[in-house]
């Protein structure tokens, strides 16, 4: 059986990455929203908190073993501080943790310390693709044999901090199963757009990215099943919406607590009371999900890629559910930017689409 009860080294990691969460991402957030830019000093410190060194094993260059149980806690505060400076902050872990979970171990010895060993640096992966239909599993990114390398076509998105990595993970489909490629940011045929302008993440560089005829020695190519990279993406996404929905709830429920509306506070208004009960159980519920796959992927259970399904489309609904009610608690002042919740509705309207943006 599992259990819920951190231990006291999970508690002492969650607790720095709350801290910084709080006094940190979250009173800067607005401003950084605002002018489109996260302070690279506040990116690197929460850096500096280590929850991707402790997912990695010494021989690597970190100091742990990975966990996705402590990744999605971790993940959960970040989100509830900031999303797009969780993201930046979590970026290196999409190059890491694939070649991790995936990589030979020449590769992961080649790859990883660099990463880990030295200050934030954007490192970063590709997966997304601008397609209605986009499966993660069935990608139009795809990737020939020719000789002893291979040739990457295809179009990627929301790729976060492609024009300033050095190196990146692009997945494309070969012999129609995805897989993952290391890719030198100097590849001839590799183009980085213009930065991307969305209805959220403004804070967060992201891009475009266009393969024509990359060619990728073999050496590039992560020997690895994709399923347990997705998987983790996808409790990572659960994760984060978990962190977003708390913060709207929390945010909304204190606003109430205080609004006063024909001599009465609005908390004791049944409508708005029974809208704050049903954004706990289901953020409760949601994080529950979130939990047991993620302890599925650590104890190897057979039907932990279901579960993280299950936690991410549940996720999507969910934060969105719970974003648009805290709007909707707040009224008026639930539409103008003076309060965040208009942002985090923003934002929990792309979970659905969010999945690769962040590992653990």
């Amino acid at each position: 059986m599992y259990g819920f009860s951190p231990t006291e080294e999970q508690k002492m990691l969650i607790d720095a990455v709350a801290r910084y969460s709080k006094s940190d991402l979250r009173p800067a957030a607005h401003d950084a929203e605002e002018e489109k830019k996260l302070p690279l000093k506040l990116v690197g410190k929460g850096w500096e908190l280590g929850v991707l060194q402790a997912s990695t094993p010494e021989a690597y260059g970190g100091f742990g073993e990975r966990s996705a149980v402590t990744g999605v806690l971790a993940a959960e505060e970040l989100g509830h501080g900031d999303l797009s400076g969780a993201l930046a902050v979590m970026t290196p872990g999409l190059f890491v943790l694939p070649v991790l979970l995936s990589g030979s171990e020449e590769q992961k010895k080649e790859l990883i310390p660099p990463v880990i060993e030295a200050d934030w640096q954007p490192y970063t992966a590709a997966l997304i693709e601008p397609s209605f239909d986009f499966d993660p599993n069935e990608l139009k990114t795809t990737a020939q044999t020719d000789g002893d390398d291979f040739i990457l076509n295809g179009l990627k998105t929301y790729v976060p901090y492609a024009a300033e990595a050095e190196t990146l993970i692009v997945y494309a489909a070969l012999d129609g199963v995805t897989r993952g490629f290391v890719v030198p940011k100097n590849s001839a045929g590799l183009q980085v757009s213009d930065r991307l302008k969305l209805m959220s993440l403004n804070a967060l560089l992201l891009y475009d990215v266009t393969l024509k005829n990359v060619r990728i020695p073999r050496s590039g190519l992560l020997e690895g099943e994709f399923s347990p990279v997705l998987a983790s993406m996808r409790v990572t996404n659960a994760a984060l919406a978990v962190g977003v929905a708390r913060a709207a709830l929390e945010y909304s429920r204190d606003y109430a607590r205080e609004r006063d509306a024909f001599g009465v506070k609005i908390a004791q208004k049944q409508a708005i009371a029974f809208m704050l009960a049903e954004m706990a159980t289901e953020i409760e519920a949601i994080r529950l999900l979130t939990w047991q796959a993620a302890w599925k992927l650590d104890m190897g259970v057979a039907d932990a890629a279901a579960e993280a399904y299950l936690a991410a489309t549940g996720a999507a609904d969910m934060v969105m559910m719970v974003t648009d009610r805290a709007v909707q608690i707040l009224g008026g002042h639930g539409y103008i930017r003076d309060h965040p919740v208009e942002m985090w509705m923003r934002n929990g309207r792309g979970f659905a689409t969010f999945t690769g943006l962040a590992i653990v």
